[in-house]
Order: C-alpha cells, then structure tokens, then sequence
C-alpha cells in the first residue's frame, strides 16, 4: 500500500466520522427522522445515508421506530439513544448524583428536595435580574440566549392565536432538545416540576406550562408561556 493510498484511506474515515456526527447533530435538534429526510438536509445519498444509520445502530447511538406513512411499506423514523444523548454536554451531571445521592443518604429525600427548590428559587432570582424588563418576547429570547450559554440548545418561537393584535403574539414556545441536568432529572425526578416553578416565577405575568418532556421519553422538553391577559 502506497503512502498516497495509506493518506485516502484515513480522509475517508474522517469523512465518515464527521457524516455520523452530523447526523447525531440533527437528530440531537430535530428529536427524530427519516433516513430520506437526513440524506436531503445533509446532502448525502439515502444509501449512504443508511450505512451511517446502521453503524450508528450498531454502536447504540440510535434507535428507530417503524411509522406506516401512505400505502407503502412501514418507515423508520430514527432517533438518538440514552447513549446517544450521552455524548452531548450534561453540565458534569454524574458528579451532581453522587453528591445528592450523598446528601439523600446523610440528611434524608426531604433534605435534597429542600435543597433542589432553594436552588431553582436563586437560579428564578439570578434569571429575572438578567431578562430586563422588556417586553415578553424580549425576555423570553434572552432566556434563551441564557440557556444556551449553559449547555441547552435551546430555541424559541411566537404561536400565532387569535388574541394576537398588531401581529404581536402573546404566546411562545420554549424549547430544548437538550437537558443539562438530564443526569440528575433521572435520580431526582422532582427536579422538572421545580424548573418548571422556576419559569414561571421567571415570567409573573404569563402562565407557564410543559408541553414536553424528556425524562417522559420524549425528543425535547417543551414550555408553552402564554402571557396573561390585562384587565
């Protein structure tokens, strides 16, 4: 084997390599899909495409549902693993456990759900100093810009309603397709009602509510904020 061959064959693995993180990527965003659907977003033929799938299924990284779609023949819809999301920052989730677990063990469940609240309560506080007190769809984009910088890939978007007027909406979603502290939202699961107490503190003039969860086993955690009505 020349050198030139040795040099082909290790930028086709990286190829390769970078191919399979892309579609952890957009599965990692996009909660799920079909194979034609990755091979359009990243330009990639649908039978290389589904090499890739197979690999990733191979490693754990992925896993697949059968969909009937139409007359034909039943569709894989494809989406990231546990493992899969493993790969992607947890904000040192397995430390926080161990040592909640720790606490649990000295102090008692009652002392740790205590200590969780107390938390989300400073986390609302440190929130609301820096949102500003702009308009709703202000704070929610900056609470967003916020979570991002914390390890979420977070998004958001205006709903269109009826009650919108002057083509300003008063509700929007909120959404990561991430969770930073999906390690400890395991163990503790009474962590996601306490974040979910957090935004709405963060937002005292809407309600807030979860429309999506991923320790329920689904693609993304989802938060519709609707603002409340003046009187």
């Amino acid at each position: 084997m020349t050198i030139c061959e040795t040099d082909l064959g290790k930028t086709q693995i990286a190829q390769q390599l970078s191919t399979k993180e892309d579609i952890l990527q957009h599965l990692m965003k996009r909660g799920q899909a079909r194979a034609q659907e990755l091979a359009d977003s990243l330009d990639i033929s649908p039978q290389a495409i589904r090499r890739h799938l197979k690999d990733l299924e191979a490693e754990e990284l992925i896993e697949y549902q059968s969909v009937q779609v139409g007359m034909g023949r039943p569709q894989h819809v494809y989406r990231l693993s546990r493992k899969g999301r493993d790969r992607f920052p947890n904000s040192h989730g397995k430390f926080a456990v161990a040592l909640l677990d720790t606490i649990a063990e000295t102090l008692g469940h009652e002392q740790v759900d205590l200590i969780l609240h107390k938390q989300w309560e400073r986390k609302a506080m440190e929130y609301c100093d820096r949102l500003g007190t702009g308009s709703l769809q202000d704070r929610v984009a900056n609470l967003v810009d916020l979570r991002r910088a914390e390890g979420y890939m977070a998004e958001w978007y205006p709903l269109e309603t009826d009650g919108s007027k002057n083509g300003h909406s008063s509700q929007f979603m909120l959404i990561e397709h991430n969770c930073a502290i999906s390690d400890v939202a395991v163990s503790f699961p009474r962590v996601c009602s306490h974040e979910l107490d957090m935004f709405a503190a963060v937002f005292p003039d809407s309600t807030v509510e979860r429309t999506h969860s991923l320790i329920n086993g689904q693609h993304l955690c989802g938060y519709l904020i609707t603002g409340k009505s003046r009187t």
